[in-house]
């Protein structure tokens, strides 16, 4: 018998169970996503050099393991506050509290396990898709990536299972031990927010200054190393959700004082956002550290995209080097109409490479100096033979030897002296192109027919650069895009559930304004400005904390990581206004029906 009347509740309900089991379902699986590649140890070590991005993981793991704590702890909240009334009927009508516990636990327990496995699957199918997506627009070769990644989805069932298990426990405690009445009439007692000026002022101090020791910590990173990593995740987590917490109920209860509250339904958008202030302040908290997660990754993968051009043209003017090409390879050079083309003649011995000085004084050979390491600027030197002898940057020529003779000394004699060495001559072919990118192709092509290989340890130049660059930042840039259409999903899915979860609740208060004649444009109106409020609070803190976080990654970008940022921030800002209007879109079908 109790198990039918938890069923009718829960065909009565369905609608927030939809609304319950969809967001658990996208935490689930975004989760998933992340551990996918953060478990993954030979992706990560196959796809990037640099060694610190593993343990950069690992404390993404842990500041998104305390984001999926918060999280079910509020799915938890909504399932007990959707049930308390139903649970207090049932003691009502005699049944027994054992009874009671042991179907608010296999309830919870069941809702956890049944989301999670699907969760799994369907970021499973997300990765995929997502993987594939990036791959084929961004043009990257990956190494041990996989979508479906055993150790991920056996962390990801450990975790949620854990934590609804610990959920049941509370649900069963809390309820079989509050009296019927007191759940009956639970969902009508609001969470009226109270000004406490020196308590407020505290946590205002303290969240400033946590932010603050985050941020410095991002910014010399250099020197903090991985610590700097740690307290930055601590503290600016904590410094945001102490801010939202004194600032946010602050400022909802100062705005109601101010003659602009008095206008058409803002008093009533502003009790709106105050009526469940409390339970707002940790979930913009959490919303705004995903939003500055997502864009923050998405900005520094399209950041190591617009890099890697940058760095193939660094260490050579020319694209590659060949030694006696055949005619064919010659002409398809030709095909990809160089701005350049040089071929001067050689004779080496095992340490020493000789010249013509005359061949370099007709077409001097260009080299590249590097003026700022830091921020990659440089310039184009046009040396003879008597300076490229001098020259520092001498080295460059050495790499078009084929690349292995890249140790070798270079020497430029007249013509006279050349002659009289006993070595075979040689022909060594060099050319630009106007972009190696646009000319990969055709670049690849060639290496393979001349050096057997594409391998970029065999030969110089600006094309080997960039496959080992790309090589390098590819596995990155994926990262980076990854995880930041992962996190801006999961930051949908916290902040549409929270708004939506109260929208059965709000249902009766719309009611009650078009019975008094309040018109349906006003309506719209009050539902898109509290709604916007959300969004754009978490928005404005997320935006500053990347612009701070960008700091930590100049140890690992040789350009600029705010060099184009419009671009992400552009693109951000248009998903982020669709899940916006996606949002008021549901809410309005389900209070304005």
């Amino acid at each position: 018998m109790l198990t039918k009347l938890a069923m009718t509740g829960f065909k009565h309900r369905w609608r927030d169970y939809l609304v319950l089991f969809s967001g658990l379902i996208m935490s689930s699986a975004i989760f998933y996503m992340f551990e996918a590649l953060a478990t993954n140890q030979d992706f990560l070590k196959q796809n990037t050099s640099i060694s610190m991005v593993g343990l950069i993981f690992q404390f993404g793991s842990v500041l998104l393991t305390i984001i999926t704590l918060v999280y079910i702890g509020y799915a938890n909240s909504f399932l007990l506050s959707m049930r308390k009334r139903d649970y207090g009927l049932f003691m009502l009508v005699g049944a027994r509290k054992s009874k009671i516990g042991q179907l608010i636990w296999l309830e919870t327990l069941l809702v956890g396990i049944t989301a999670t496995i699907v969760g799994i699957l369907v970021g499973t199918a997300l990765t995929v898709g997502v993987s594939q997506i990036l791959i084929n627009s961004l043009g990257l070769t990956l190494h041990h990536f996989t979508a479906w990644y055993t150790p991920a989805a056996i962390a990801t069932l450990l975790l949620y299972v854990g934590l609804f298990l610990i959920a049941g426990l509370f649900n069963l405690l809390s309820l079989t031990k509050t009296p019927a009445l007191k759940l009956l009439h639970s969902n009508d007692q609001p969470n009226r927010p109270q000004l406490k000026p020196a308590r407020q002022l505290i946590e205002i101090v303290v969240g400033v200054i946590s932010i603050a020791i985050g941020y410095w910590s991002m910014a010399n990173l250099k020197i903090l190393q991985l610590m700097g990593i740690g307290i930055a995740l601590v503290t600016i987590v904590l410094g945001t959700y102490l801010l939202f917490n004194a600032i946010f109920v602050w400022l909802m209860v100062a705005l109601k004082r101010f003659s602009f509250a008095q206008r058409g339904l803002n008093g009533f958008t502003l009790s709106q956002l105050s009526f469940r202030i409390r339970n707002y302040t940790k979930m913009l908290s959490i919303v705004a550290m995903l939003f500055a997660l997502a864009l923050g990754a998405i900005t520094v993968g399209m950041g190591f995209h617009s890099q890697i051009p940058s760095m193939a043209n660094i260490n050579n003017a020319y694209d590659m080097g060949l030694v006696n090409a055949s005619t064919a390879e010659k002409a398809q050079i030709a095909a990809m109409k160089p701005k350049t083309t040089a071929t001067y003649h050689f004779k080496a011995t095992k340490k020493v490479v000789y010249f013509q000085a005359a061949e370099f004084n007709r077409q001097p050979f260009t080299t590249i100096h590097t003026r700022n390491k830091n921020q990659l600027t440089f310039n184009t030197v046009h040396n003879n033979a008597a300076k490229l002898q001098k020259s520092e940057d001498n080295y460059q020529l050495m790499q078009l030897q084929s690349g292995v003779m890249a140790t070798a000394t270079p020497v430029f004699l007249s013509k006279t002296a050349y002659a009289k060495l006993a070595q075979p001559e040689q022909r060594l072919t060099v050319f630009t192109t106007n972009n190696v990118i646009e000319h990969r192709v055709a670049l690849n092509k060639l290496a393979k027919h001349h050096f057997h290989t594409t391998s970029p340890e065999q030969f110089g130049g600006r094309y080997a650069m960039y496959q080992m660059v790309n090589g390098m930042y590819s596995g990155l840039e994926f990262m980076g895009m990854f995880l930041g259409i992962a996190f801006l999903a999961m930051l949908a899915s916290c902040l549409m559930f929270k708004i939506l979860s109260g929208a059965d609740a709000d249902q009766h208060r719309y009611k009650m304004l078009d019975k008094v004649g309040t018109t349906r444009r006003q309506l719209n109106g009050a539902i898109n400005k509290e709604i916007a409020v959300l969004f754009i609070l978490p928005g404005i803190v997320g935006i500053v904390h990347v612009l701070f976080g960008l700091q930590m990654f100049k140890i690992i970008m040789v350009t600029s990581p705010y060099t184009g940022i419009w671009l992400p921030f552009l693109i951000f800002a248009g998903l982020y206004l669709l899940y916006y209007l996606i949002t008021i879109t549901i809410y309005r079908r389900i209070v304005l029906q």
